[in-house]
């Protein structure tokens, strides 16, 4: 088993699991890639905090341990250390106090991204153009971003390359241990976007061999929106000292100490202010679920699923923005729509949720989708053809 995963006994039964997530009891829930389904689990972590707010008034201690059992538990996911992992408000805040780490005064100042980043990814790099850095992109050819156009950009000035795991706007997934190799050689680093990707299969950092790996738990993961991570090499995270920072990035955090700044030895140098503290409840919550059913289980389960909708969608005519290879996409499948609004919002008035993107509709299984939630979207679309392209 990778990423500390635990197998369930005997086989895998989605429907004993989605008997905790209420939606389905109203919906056919196929946004993950947005917004993972909320459990009971999540929903009592979330009044297990405003008991403890109601019992203890300020609880400290107990906070502080609990974002410490959180950075165990995505230790465990990542098979890192948990002295790897800082915990963050989101990716964006993880990306930016990475960034502002990082020297782009010298020869080597290029930073590489493609053509399937999400926005906020690419906003935080473009910024840097004020501190010296050149920021290219790998166009994308069809739905992915074939591994020559990253050799074409990628050469000795190149300080990082920054890349999705899995796309946001098409599900198409990066051939990272090329692209990473392709760094490697030009003795660049490697930033790694898996929040549309962790939660779905076996995710290793040090298998991929990437410096720095950042997610959130919205997504596959089950806990909210306000809390992602970042995980940084451990041989990395003492040469680098970020300028965005705060008193949970301190060594000793209740030191207090107001005329100094004395970064942490840890990951944690990659935190900033209060830690947000109800999503940790809701984090733990959902993490524990993901470790009890298993990554693996989950990956075989949602391959299963992509397989049907590609499957339907093509014997219907419909067009795939994804790639039909299914070691090309992840959890997510996105068709080609005229009019992706309006699409999702025809289904919605059916009860089954989606969403879109980059001209897509994007349908995203998880481990408690069962494959009649896949055939009744593709009844659906079938009605709503005109919308397709």
């Amino acid at each position: 088993m990778r990423g500390g995963e635990t197998a369930v006994g005997g086989e895998f039964d989605a429907r004993q699991w989605r008997k905790r997530f209420p939606v389905f009891e109203n919906k056919i829930y196929l946004n993950s890639c947005s917004y993972g389904a909320v459990a009971t689990d999540v929903r009592a972590a979330y009044e297990a905090y405003l008991t403890d707010r109601e019992r203890e008034g300020s609880y400290w201690d107990h906070w502080v341990g609990q974002n410490e059992e959180l950075r165990a538990s995505i230790a465990r996911l990542l098979g890192a250390t948990p002295a790897e992992i800082a915990i963050t408000a989101s990716l964006s805040a993880g990306l930016n106090a990475l960034v502002s780490s990082l020297d782009f005064s010298g020869k080597r100042n290029k930073v590489i991204l493609s053509d399937l980043e999400f926005p906020t990814v690419g906003q935080i790099w473009h910024a840097q153009k004020r501190r010296g850095a050149r920021v290219e992109i790998a166009a994308r050819e069809g739905g992915r971003v074939p591994i020559e156009n990253f050799e074409a950009l990628i050469d000795d000035e190149t300080l990082i390359v920054s890349i999705t795991h899995v796309s946001y706007k098409n599900g198409a997934r990066n051939d990272i241990p090329a692209i990473v190799a392709l760094a490697r050689r030009h003795g660049a680093m490697v930033m790694l976007d898996s929040y549309q990707a962790m939660g779905t299969f076996p995710i290793s950092p040090q298998t991929l061999d990437v410096d720095f790996l950042a997610a959130g738990v919205l997504k596959y993961l089950l806990g909210s929106a306000g809390l992602a991570f970042l995980y940084v090499r451990q041989d990395m995270i003492g040469k680098l000292e970020p300028l965005a920072t705060g008193w949970f990035a301190q060594k000793d955090i209740f030191a207090m100490d107001h005329t100094a700044n004395e970064p942490a030895d840890d990951a944690r140098r990659f935190e900033a202010g209060t830690p947000p503290v109800p999503n940790v409840y809701a984090a733990l919550a959902g993490l524990k679920i993901i470790h009890e059913v298993g990554l693996e289980n989950i990956e075989a389960h949602v391959r299963g699923l992509t397989a049907r909708v590609k499957q339907r969608a093509l014997d219907e005519g419909f067009t795939l923005a994804t790639p039909t290879d299914p070691a090309a996409h992840g959890a997510m499948i996105a068709l080609k729509s005229t009019d992706m609004v309006e699409l999702t919002q025809r289904l919605e008035r059916e009860d089954i949720v989606t969403s879109y993107r980059d001209g897509n509709l994007r349908i995203s299984p998880h481990f408690y989708n069962i494959e009649d939630d896949i055939d009744a979207t593709m009844a659906a679309l079938v009605r709503h053809r005109d919308l397709l392209a």
